[in-house]
């Protein structure tokens, strides 16, 4: 079993990429594999609406979008970080989002995920909100933790101060460790991911 954490930060070495690593330590003493991958400085463009990766599977845009979009058949799980940008998650990091989503959501659907965030005092909350739409949507199950998944910190050596906030990392780690071993053990005893019905799409637009 593998998770991919990605981390949304233009510093690789920061605040988020510390959460990150708290997540991962956890992940890996359970058992599991994880790839961490930086792409907060690496988002050349937000979504184009070209409908090009429909076709191709792959965005039109070629960056750090399709680097990650052929990491996902070796992943299991999914952990998103992000630090805290005007109350929200960093904007490179929603660009990403967007395009690795609509080009890549049949091979990130029933992927358990989960998203974390750090922030110097506040901003959190509405943070992991933006990034667990993606989630919601595209028939991921999201992973608990003891508390929401925020670190607080100015700096590293202060994240790294933040008890509660890492402990909260460590139980999503293990939560999400948990819920791989699940899926797992459910699928060897033939339970097979729902059927859906055919998608129906409407507008609020009457005839």
């Amino acid at each position: 079993m593998k998770v991919l954490l990605i981390n949304g930060s233009p510093h690789a070495g920061g605040c988020t990429r510390t959460a990150l690593n708290e997540v991962a330590g956890v992940l890996n003493e359970c058992g599991v594999e994880t790839q961490v991958k930086n792409v907060g400085a690496s988002v050349r463009s937000g979504c184009l609406a070209c409908g090009r990766c429909k076709r191709t599977g792959l965005c039109a845009v070629d960056d750090v979008v399709n680097e990650v979009i052929e990491l996902l058949p070796g992943a299991d799980g999914l952990v998103v970080g992000s630090p805290v940008y005007y109350s929200g998650a960093n904007g490179g990091l929603c660009a990403f989002m967007d395009r690795l989503f609509y080009a890549a959501s049949n091979r990130l659907a029933f992927k358990p995920a989960a998203a974390v965030c750090s922030a110097r005092r506040a901003g959190t909350t509405a943070t992991l909100e933006r990034l667990n739409q993606y989630f919601l949507i595209n028939n991921m199950p999201v992973v608990p933790s003891q508390y929401w998944n925020m670190v607080h910190g100015n700096s590293p050596e202060q994240v790294r101060r933040d008890a509660e906030g890492l402990q909260t990392m460590r139980t999503l780690g293990r939560n999400m460790a948990w819920m791989l071993r699940c899926i797992a053990a459910g699928q060897e005893a033939g339970v097979d991911r729902p059927l859906h019905e055919p998608g129906v799409r409407t507008n609020f637009i009457g005839d």
